[in-house]
């Protein structure tokens, strides 16, 4: 298939450029066996190291639990006010625990705080039992998600992280799940901010320090087993910017927090979120034959958002690659193309060109008319 390259020019279709590219420092140093920082907006990843490692990650796995529980949650299967009987399984769970009572009917939204609060691995027991009947089928679920999401170096064998052989996840992968659960169940994310819960007249406090040392921070997760050592993932928001830390493998409490910060620092201090283009925005208008209209316009359905450093924007290049020959009829979304944005020649975003509009098939004369376009234009080639 013929296709036509160009550069967009940003000059004409963006805010105004600023002059100059700032320099950015090296990333800190990090105390971790594996960490990563992900602007949320984009994907991108900002600072790695053994980011793609597969890791034990302990009560980091209870992100994925909650995952789970907020798809069947919005696909109406479950309900926050759902009764959840309380198994022997789920109440004889060691470890961190929300204090469940065998024989008990616990609230659904109760038993959310309970995992993303106090980590109760009762808790996580539980709604594993109460989503899938049994805590190695909602496993089963867990890997599929994690398939979905693009989570190549993950695997899960429990639903609470206690440890176990073939149980692993990467820094990345923890950050892709983050990320879903901070874009597509943000009423369900807000709870992973609570300080503290009380249930049962037991009362815990969040185990994530973060939460009170810097307000801007609103999440996630902290994780501790003796072969995993101390993992958190959090995520803060500085104005239009979130950002998410993962840290595995840290040696204390103290540090995971401290390497956390250092991370989420070092990302709002010298980078910045760019929405280069909006959702739907017509990147090009191309010629379409055989149609009910003569033009196509073209674009992304979703936004085009890169992370930069800061006053980069003008070291940005967008480029197309169009078909040619685009004939009617068309569905819009249909790809037609790829709009790729490069700083310094480096990619950092390729998504398709897609049909804006849908384009029916034009009428008999039309149609015509186009061939015999068509065939002059063939001959002057």
């Amino acid at each position: 298939m013929t296709i036509r390259a160009y550069r967009l020019l940003f000059s004409l279709l963006l805010l105004p450029m600023l002059a100059g590219a700032a320099s950015v420092p090296k990333p800190p140093q990090i105390e971790a066996s594996a960490h990563l920082l992900m602007d949320a907006a984009s994907g991108q990843a900002i600072v790695e190291h053994n980011a793609d490692e597969p890791m034990p990650p302990a009560s980091l796995t209870k992100m994925m639990t909650i995952y789970v529980t907020a798809e069947e949650i919005k696909s109406g299967d479950i309900n926050l006010d759902d009764e959840v009987p309380i198994s022997v399984n789920a109440w004889q769970m060691g470890g961190s625990r929300m204090f469940l009572r065998e024989g008990t009917r616990v609230p659904l939204r109760d038993l959310l705080r309970g995992v993303m609060v106090q980590s109760g691995n009762d808790a996580s027991v539980a709604l594993a039992e109460h989503v899938a009947g049994s805590e190695d089928a909602f496993a089963d679920l867990m890997n599929h998600h994690a398939q979905e999401l693009g989570m190549d170096n993950t695997h899960f064998v429990n639903a609470t992280g206690w440890p176990a052989e073939n149980h692993y996840a990467s820094a990345r992968d923890m950050a892709k799940l983050a990320r879903a659960i901070i874009r597509k169940h943000p009423d369900t994310y807000e709870i992973y901010s609570q300080k503290s819960f009380t249930y049962n007249g037991i009362k815990q406090n969040n185990r994530n320090m973060l939460l009170w040392r810097d307000p801007s921070v609103d999440g996630l997760k902290t994780g501790h087993t003796e072969e995993a050592g101390y993992c958190l993932v959090s995520s803060a928001q500085r104005d239009d910017m979130r950002l998410i830390s993962v840290v595995m493998g840290t040696e204390s409490e103290k540090a995971r927090a401290r390497e956390s910060m250092k991370l989420l620092t070092y990302g709002f201090r010298f980078f910045e979120t760019y929405q280069a283009y909006a959702a739907d925005d017509v990147l090009t208008r191309e010629r379409i034959w055989m149609g009910a209209a003569d033009e196509l316009p073209l674009g992304s359905t979703e936004p085009l958002v890169v992370t930069i450093p800061e006053d980069s924007h003008d070291q940005l290049n967008a480029e197309m690659t169009v078909d040619e020959d685009i004939r009617a009829p068309v569905k819009k979304g249909d790809r037609y193309g790829t709009v790729t944005i490069k700083l310094d020649g480096e990619t950092l975003l390729e998504r398709p060109l897609v049909a804006l509009e849908s384009v029916e098939e034009g009428g008999l004369f039309s149609r015509l008319w186009d061939h015999v376009v068509r065939f002059f234009m063939s001959l002057l080639q």
